[in-house]
């Protein structure tokens, strides 16, 4: 009596009913987000009296004459806004990072006195929404002569409760104690410390902090159009929603204002593109680690 085996299935197994649930729920907020993001740019293609007449996805004829007129408009108005904005977003970024990593490997690595205390005010600060604390800030700004100054939307962004939150949380994962303590023994300073070996392992931790804040920072709204009067110190944010306001007594400007936001978009875009190759390198040295 002779049996047979049957080869085993060397292909992929089906997909299991529980997965496709969460799949469908993913695909379908992306379409939710996605659905606005493509109107904004087709509508930037559209000429004025193509966007009032239809609302349909199909592009318009118009896009190298709004993207003329947008930035012609005002004695290119729109570059100024967009300068403001990189400077806001780019340099309150870089700064909010740096106190973020600081702080954050402080939290996660001493012990001081206080520090309970700090990481407490730290937790409540997330749970406290960031548009309670606009007008406060005016008027501490302005006791310091700075409203109305580029300084009074850089300074209120340096710090982010969640930036330092999650680089504690980050430093804590990712930096040996006994990397520091070997670096203590050769004679390396605190200074060194952070500098040669915190700061290179934290990147990716740091990388997120960048971008959350970039993105926060570019569509703030409110905080600048409290502090800021002069025109030439708007970002993008405060210009578009002043051309929308004008808009409504020269129905021409909604146009320049959505090819505006379809432009502001584009960086957004480009800093994810650009930067998402840090958390790949982390993945495959974490892969490599493992």
């Amino acid at each position: 009596m002779t049996t047979t085996t049957v080869p085993r299935r060397t292909g992929q197994p089906p997909l299991q009913r529980g997965k496709v649930a969460p799949t469908v729920i993913l695909l379908i907020g992306a379409i939710y987000c996605l659905i606005p993001v493509a109107w904004v740019f087709v509508a930037a293609s559209k000429a004025p009296g193509e966007l009032f007449n239809s609302f349909t996805f199909a592009p318009g004829s118009g896009l190298l004459e709004n993207l003329g007129d947008l930035f012609s408009h005002n004695d290119g108005a729109y570059g100024t806004w967009a300068l403001n904005s990189l400077l806001y977003a780019g340099l309150g970024g870089v700064l909010s990072t740096l106190v973020s990593a600081a702080a954050g490997y402080a939290l996660a690595k001493y012990d001081f006195a206080g520090g309970r205390i700090f990481f407490g005010a730290l937790l409540a600060g997330l749970l406290i929404p960031g548009i309670t604390l606009a007008v406060p800030q005016y008027l501490l700004l302005s006791d310091l002569q700075l409203a109305g100054t580029r300084w009074s939307v850089l300074l209120p962004s340096i710090i982010s409760p969640f930036g330092i939150y999650l680089c504690k949380v980050f430093a804590e994962g990712s930096i040996a104690q006994e990397a520091l303590e070997a670096a203590r023994i050769d004679g390396a300073g605190e200074w060194r410390i952070f500098q040669s070996i915190v700061l290179p392992l934290m990147v990716p931790g740091m990388v997120t902090v960048f971008l959350l804040q970039f993105v926060g920072i570019w569509n703030n709204f409110l905080l600048p159009y409290i502090m800021l009067a002069d025109q030439t110190t708007f970002p993008l944010t405060v210009g578009l929603s002043s051309l929308l306001n004008q808009g409504s007594g020269s129905p021409a400007l909604y146009s320049l204002a959505i090819t505006g936001a379809a432009v502001a978009i584009i960086p957004l875009i480009a800093l994810v593109l650009f930067l998402q190759r840090f958390w790949r390198l982390d993945l495959i040295s974490g892969g490599v680690k493992g």
